[in-house]
């Protein structure tokens, strides 16, 4: 996912081969599909999971047709028994109109969505079937107890995407819990 190594041999935007991992989709997904044999067969597959971006462009990755590559990818997954596939269903640079229904119905296991959900579109997506999980990535990051404020429909810490990445523990460790948050309003 996110302009990587294997996503980057998926996008024919970046992938420009003219052997047997490059050209048509079946040949772009040919080192994800190795890679992932390669791994299945030491950890077994029931402990392997994939991650795919379909539409982000962080890393400057593009792909001209991502429904008809990251459909094929997600049917020919199918034959390894994953534990799951994880799907980034936006882009990091701004909101896309991207719906990850085709891939869950491409792919038979475990579907897990992620990008931009917040509580109502996750259950939503959940009571719809459009998705067996929901993942939270900067929502987590700041609220270390998101779960607890989910089940009170506590109001959320707000993110600040300035210290992702910064390489020390400001912006990952510093967020208030729901009771500390409470406790130094009362005061």
């Amino acid at each position: 996912a996110n302009g990587y190594l294997l996503d980057q041999f998926l996008r024919d935007g970046t992938n420009t081969r003219t052997d047997a991992y490059g050209g048509p989709v079946e040949n772009r997904a040919r080192l994800l599909l190795d890679v992932v044999e390669a791994v299945s067969d030491v950890w077994g597959a029931d402990r392997v999971g994939v991650r795919l971006s379909p539409v982000n462009s962080f890393n400057d990755i593009a792909d001209s047709d991502p429904d008809a590559t990251f459909q094929h990818a997600a049917r020919a997954l199918n034959r390894f028994g994953l534990a799951y596939l994880h799907v980034v269903e936006n882009d990091f640079a701004g909101p896309t109109a991207f719906d990850g229904q085709a891939l869950r119905d491409a792919f038979d296991g475990v579907y897990i969505a992620n990008g931009g959900y917040d509580k109502p579109r996750a259950s939503e997506a959940l009571a719809a079937a459009a998705s067996d999980l929901v993942a939270f990535g900067a929502s987590y990051i700041a609220n270390p107890d998101l779960v607890e404020r989910f089940a009170l429909d506590a109001p959320l810490n707000e993110p600040d995407p300035a210290t992702f990445y910064g390489g020390d523990e400001r912006g990952y460790i510093d967020y208030p819990f729901l009771d500390e948050a409470a406790n130094a309003f009362a005061a």
